[in-house]
C-alpha cells in the first residue's frame, strides 16, 4: 500500500478529501433548498398580510365584492367587478393579438429574414422590452389617444360595429386605447420566447419534411409549430402576466371609470390601476381595505394563471419536461 511522507495510508487521504467534498456538497444543498423553500415563504407571508389588512373589507363584503359593481367611497360601498372586468379585458384582447403578430413576427425572423435583416430587426425588438411603462403611457395618450379618437376608432366602428362590444363614440382614453398599448408592451416577449423556441427546432426535422416534397408552408404547419407549441404556450402565459399585472401605463391610457365596460371604446379600471390611482387618496379604513382586498384578489388571479400555465403545458407536452424561458 502506498504511504504518505507522514507514513499515512494514501487511501485514508483521498477518503478525507472526498468527505470534505461531501461535506461541501451538502451545505450547498441545504443552501439552495433554502433558498427555494424562502421563495415560497415569501408568497405565503404576501398572501397572509395581504388577508390581515383586507379583513376588514372581507369581513364586511365577503364573496359578493367580487361581483358587486357599486364602488362609492364616501358610502362606504365597494365591489371589485368592474375592475376585474377590466382587467379580463384588456389582458384577454392584448395577449391575443400580441400573441398572433407575435408569433408570425418570430417564424419570419427564424425562417425567412435574411441575417442583415435578421439582426436589426431582432435588436429593436427586444428593445421595446426596456422602455418604462410610463413612456408608453404618455405615448398612448399624446400620439395613440388622438389616433383612435380622429381615425382609427371611426373606421373600426364603420366596419365592425355590427360586432358585439363594438359600439359607442370612439374615446381616445379608454379599453381600446389600453389594449393597443398593452399588445405593443407584451409583444417584446412573446417575440423573443418564441424567436428562442422556433429556433430550437432541430434541423433534420425541416429537411426530412422538405425532402418529402412539404413547402416551406407545411413545414412550418407540419413540424415547426406542433414542436415549439410548449415553448410559444410559455411565452403567451408570461405576457398574460406581464399585461395582469401593468399599472401606470393603464393608468393613464384607460379611463379610470369604476364601472363595467360595454364596449371597447369605454372608459374603465383595472385592478392594478385602481389600487395605483386610489391608495394613497383613501376616505376611509373601509376603503383602504377594499383596495388590499383587490391587491389580494389580484395576487391570487396571478396565481391561478402560473398555475393554469403549468397546467396547460402539461397538457400540450402530456407531460414531457419542457423548458420555459422565464
Amino acid at each position: 500500500m502506498a504511504l504518505t511522507p507522514a507514513g499515512r495510508p494514501l487511501l485514508l487521504r483521498r477518503t478525507g478529501r472526498f468527505a470534505g467534498l461531501n461535506l461541501r456538497e451538502g451545505i450547498f444543498r441545504t443552501f439552495v433548498a433554502a433558498m427555494a423553500a424562502l421563495s415560497v415563504v415569501l408568497v405565503i407571508v404576501m398572501i397572509v398580510e395581504l388577508w390581515r389588512e383586507a379583513w376588514p373589507a372581507i369581513y364586511s363584503f365577503g364573496l359578493p365584492f367580487l361581483w358587486s359593481t357599486d364602488w362609492n367611497p364616501p358610502r362606504e360601498e365597494f365591489g371589485a367587478l368592474p375592475f376585474i372586468a377590466g382587467t379580463l379585458v384588456t389582458s384577454l384582447l392584448a395577449l391575443f393579438i400580441a400573441t398572433v403578430i407575435g408569433v408570425g413576427a418570430a417564424l419570419f425572423l427564424v425562417e425567412f429574414a435574411p441575417a442583415p435583416v435578421r439582426v436589426p430587426m431582432s435588436y429593436m425588438v427586444e428593445l421595446l422590452a426596456g422602455i418604462p411603462s410610463v413612456v408608453y403611457g404618455l405615448w398612448g395618450v399624446f400620439v395613440l389617444g388622438p389616433w383612435v379618437h380622429h381615425s382609427f376608432g371611426p373606421f373600426v366602428l364603420k366596419y365592425l360595429g355590427w360586432l358585439p362590444w363594438v359600439d359607442g363614440p370612439a374615446l381616445g382614453v379608454g379599453i381600446f386605447s389600453a389594449v393597443l398599448v398593452l399588445t405593443i408592451m407584451i409583444l417584446p416577449t412573446i417575440v423573443a420566447i418564441s424567436r428562442e423556441v422556433i429556433s430550437a427546432v432541430p434541423r433534420t426535422q425541416r429537411e426530412a419534411v422538405l425532402a418529402l416534397g412539404s413547402t416551406r408552408w407545411e413545414m412550418i404547419w407540419l413540424v415547426v409549430l406542433p414542436y415549439a407549441r410548449s415553448g410559444i404556450l410559455g411565452a403567451a402565459i408570461l405576457g398574460l402576466a406581464r399585461a395582469v399585472g401593468e399599472t401606470l401605463a393603464m393608468a393613464l391610457v384607460i379611463g379610470n371609470r369604476p364601472e363595467v365596460p360595454h364596449s371597447i371604446f369605454d372608459p374603465a379600471y383595472t385592478m392594478a390601476s385602481v389600487i395605483a390611482n386610489q391608495f394613497r387618496e383613501v376616505e376611509n379604513d373601509t376603503h383602504l381595505a377594499a383596495l388590499v382586498y383587490i391587491a389580494l384578489l389580484l395576487l391570487i388571479i396571478t396565481l391561478i394563471i402560473n398555475a393554469l400555465a403549468r397546467l396547460l403545458v402539461w397538457r400540450v407536452t402530456r407531460g414531457q419536461i419542457v423548458q420555459v424561458y422565464e
